[in-house]
This record gives C-alpha cells, sequence and structure tokens, in this order.
C-alpha cells in the first residue's frame, strides 16, 4: 500500500509541474515549434516516467529535480527570447533549400533532406514544380515555408520579437532605407514590435502594447 501511495504522490506532483509549465511557459509546448519545445516535453517526460516505480528516489528528491528541471527550462525561455545569437544556437536557423526555382544541392544534403523528402514537402505544400518555387525555407522544427512565383505577399514575416529577417527583406526586394522609411512612418523602433508583415508593398506591425503608468 506505502509503494502504490509513493507512486501516486510522484504521478500527482509530475502532472503537478506539467500544468504549471504549461501555465508558465504558455501553450507552446502543447504544438512544439522547435526543436527545443520537444526536448523539453521529451525530458520532462522521461523525468516523470523514470522516477516514478523507482523507489529509491523519493519524492522529496524527485519533487527537487521536478523544480530545477522548470527553472532551467524558463532561464532558457528567457535567454532565447532577449538574445538572438543563443536562440539560433539552441533552436537552429531556417535553412533556403530553394532559391528562384534553383535547388540548393550543398545545403539539402547538409539538412540530410532525400530529394523524395523534398518533393514530398512540396507536394504538401501544394507544389508540383520546383520552377514555380521563389524559395523555399526548412524551418527550425522541420515544416517546409514555400514562396511561388506570382504572389504578391512573402509568406513571412519580415519582423519578428524586434529583429529583421535579412533574408525575407532581400526576397521581397527591399532594402533597410525603405525599412527605416516604413517604421518612421508607423512611429515605431525595431525593438518594439512583436510581428511585423510585408502586405501590398507595406509593412503592417503590430507592436508590443506599451504599459501606461496611471501614476
Amino acid at each position: 500500500m506505502i509503494v502504490y501511495s509513493l507512486v501516486l504522490a510522484k504521478l500527482a506532483l509530475g502532472l503537478l509541474c506539467l500544468i504549471v509549465q504549461i501555465n508558465l511557459l504558455g501553450k507552446g509546448n502543447l504544438a512544439p515549434t522547435s526543436a527545443t519545445d520537444q526536448v523539453q516535453n521529451y525530458v520532462l517526460g522521461g523525468i516523470i516516467g523514470g522516477v516514478i516505480y523507482n523507489n529509491a528516489i523519493s519524492v522529496m528528491d524527485f519533487l527537487l529535480v521536478l523544480v530545477a528541471w522548470t527553472l532551467l527550462v524558463l532561464l532558457l525561455k528567457y535567454v532565447k527570447a532577449n538574445n538572438r545569437r543563443v536562440k539560433e544556437i539552441v533552436d537552429g536557423t531556417p535553412a533556403i533549400l530553394i532559391e528562384r526555382g534553383k535547388i540548393l544541392m550543398d545545403e539539402c544534403m547538409r539538412q540530410g533532406l532525400l530529394a523524395h523528402d523534398l518533393t514530398l514537402k512540396l507536394r504538401l505544400a501544394g507544389v508540383y514544380y520546383i520552377k514555380d518555387v521563389k524559395r523555399a525555407v526548412l524551418e527550425p522544427n522541420g515544416q517546409l515555408t514555400v514562396i511561388q512565383y506570382g504572389e504578391q505577399n512573402a509568406r513571412y514575416p519580415l519582423i519578428l520579437d524586434g529583429q529583421v529577417d535579412e533574408d525575407i527583406l532581400e526576397l521581397i526586394e527591399k532594402d533597410r532605407v525603405w525599412l527605416n522609411a516604413e517604421l518612421r512612418a508607423a512611429d515605431c523602433a525595431v525593438k518594439d514590435i512583436y510581428i511585423g508583415e510585408y502586405k501590398d508593398g507595406e509593412l503592417i506591425v503590430h507592436p508590443y502594447e506599451k504599459i501606461v503608468s496611471t501614476n
């Protein structure tokens, strides 16, 4: 009976930790968009699964491990949000596989993509001819973003988390002079923008909400 009580207590702690992480980190882990999101889920599941039936590990030890892992995940999330270089190292960067109808073979090989894999991803994106592709980008989560010739707007944000995507700026054939003019018109700085989208030749910004003090 004591053994089952110990297992039940550990299971309850594991469930509580999962709920706390979802509320602290947001619901992104429920639909992972990066490798670290996947790893976080796997590690937490491994911790709970590996400890729950191990009677040599007390409930207090299990609790300390869960707290340490949660703090580590929170720290990593904070550092990634405030340092683009760390985010690129941890999550990786998008890889351009097709540029203006031409397959970048070296990049495909570097990403471990066979011809079958690439054509399958293209078909899933509704593309059947490589020559119709203006740019195809392999995202850090393994999804393929495809921009075809004839599309007026790049299906890709120009600014994310206060950082300009230079590749997209080049793709839409604009430069920093144009971008700075659009930012002045919007009365925003790059660092103040959560998402900035290119549409119909204009930059549409979605800035962080400014907290106005009432004092």
